[in-house]
């Protein structure tokens, strides 16, 4: 694998992934500004179902974008176009199913993550919304994932960006001439998928005789549910890692609430949002390198693929040392910027909370892309109950602990514990840094 194309793919994948993430970011820079601690409690509650959308997402985007990069490798056409038209009909499924669910019960999933009083509402306007538009979501996701898996790295950041900046020009006009408070901002980010979806169409223009609906009635009759499995299979990893966000953060939410109260959410929800953005260079890292992994399996080129791992795992140590260094020495200047109002208890308890909760930043990159080249390899057994120590269990089950003993500090602690225990589990079956031969024994070994 030439050191140009990986570069190019990890860059542009890195680039679109902050635009993604950029999202979140700019809602809670303008509600923080606009609507204070209660409106940046409220997001910090909702934001949590982002986990549950884009982990399926990602989960059909990267699973059949992975089966496209194996299929093409072996010749196999048909099966390829099968899985880019089975993932965008399920993506399309799921959206209506969540947009049906925020429809007719955001306020009772508002109360079920822990919003009450004042919050309550503010919290369930946004969730209605946001659910509302997951089609939008899902499907962008879906289409980013091909769009990278097919040679169009470039047209899959773009597709992200365009959602970003979009996203920050609606919220500005909704919040501020506008004045729609929170519901300003969820439509905002709701709307922003429809740009991204806009480059998706183009690129689409460009491959309709790759993405040809010839056979496809044969497809779906035939390998409908064993298709549907594979995929799910393949990008399951992904659906754990994203998904899990939502289930640790409505944890963490409720351990802060009981610790810190509200104000205590508020710190979380700035810890948590610039933790989203300093993740999403990882995620990009680690997505933009399993194509090229899964294109390298299946030409049964195993060794060009666990090259790609150790030199993407190498960056994203460096990158993550210097994630921990910025959130020490910056953490002050990060903290102001979403706390307009100037609060002491507020700055302080997020500029602790920053310093000891990005620690974990030293193993999170080298996690991911463990996660990533399991599945791209076909190994989803133990890509998957990594995925589900290391996104959920590890570190519910750090923090419910730690924050017995320690307090605060123990929540802030139990992401750095997590991705500490993470990273030595997974060395069990990726090579260390500096090896020279890379083993996998077996198909689909247990963690």
């Amino acid at each position: 694998m030439g050191r140009s194309k990986l570069g190019i793919c990890m860059f542009w994948n890195v680039l679109g992934m902050l635009g993604l993430s950029g999202n979140i970011l700019a809602d809670t820079f303008f509600v923080a500004d606009r609507l204070g601690a209660d409106g940046l409690a409220a997001l910090n509650l909702a934001v949590s179902v982002f986990g549950m959308i884009n982990g399926t997402g990602m989960m059909l985007g990267i699973g059949g974008s992975t089966r496209w990069a194996i299929s093409a490798a072996a010749g196999r056409e048909r099966e390829g176009r099968g899985a880019f038209l089975l993932a965008s009909a399920m993506g399309a499924g799921a959206g209506l199913f969540l947009a049906a669910a925020g429809t007719f019960g955001a306020e009772w999933l508002a109360g079920v993550l822990g919003a009450e009083g004042e919050i309550l509402p503010l919290c369930a306007s946004y969730l209605k919304i946001i659910l509302q538009f997951s089609p939008l979501f899902i499907c962008n996701h879906v289409f980013i994932a091909f769009m990278r898996g097919s040679g169009s790295p470039g047209m899959a950041m773009g597709g992200m960006m365009a959602a970003s900046l979009t996203n920050i020009v609606l919220d500005y006009l909704f919040m501020y001439p506008l004045g729609w408070g929170i519901r300003g901002a969820a439509f905002a980010t709701a709307l922003a998928p429809a740009a991204g979806l806009a480059v998706a169409a183009v690129w689409l223009a460009g491959n309709r005789a790759f993405f040809s609906l010839k056979g496809a009635g044969a497809f779906f009759i035939s390998s409908f549910w064993p298709a549907a499995g594979d995929l799910i299979r393949l990008g399951g990893a992904a659906f754990v890692n994203e998904s899990s966000t939502a289930a640790v953060m409505a944890v963490f939410n409720l351990l802060i609430l009981e610790k810190a109260g509200s104000v205590g959410v508020a710190a979380y929800g700035i810890v948590a949002n610039l933790a989203l953005v300093t993740a999403a260079v990882f995620t990009g890292i680690s997505q933009g390198c399993q194509p090229l992994i899964a294109s390298a399996h299946g030409r049964g080129r195993g060794e060009e693929g666990a090259d790609i791992y150790r030199k993407a795992g190498r960056l994203a140590g460096a990158l993550g040392l210097t994630a921990v260094l910025a959130a020490w020495w910056f953490a002050p200047v990060l903290t102001a910027l979403f706390n307009g109002a100037g609060d002491p208890v507020l700055q302080q308890t997020a500029e602790t909370g920053l310093r000891l909760y990005f620690i974990g930043f030293l193993f999170v990159g080298w996690n991911l892309m463990t996660a990533a080249f399991l599945g791209a390899v076909e190994r989803t057994g133990p890509a998957f109950r990594f995925s589900v120590f290391r996104g959920f269990l590890g570190i519910v089950g750090a923090a419910l602990v730690l924050s017995q003993m320690m307090g605060l500090a123990g929540v802030w602690l139990a992401f750095p514990a997590a991705e500490l225990a993470a990273r030595i589990l997974g060395r069990r079956f990726m090579p260390l840094p500096g090896d020279t031969v890379f083993q996998i024994s077996g198909t689909d070994g247990g963690v």
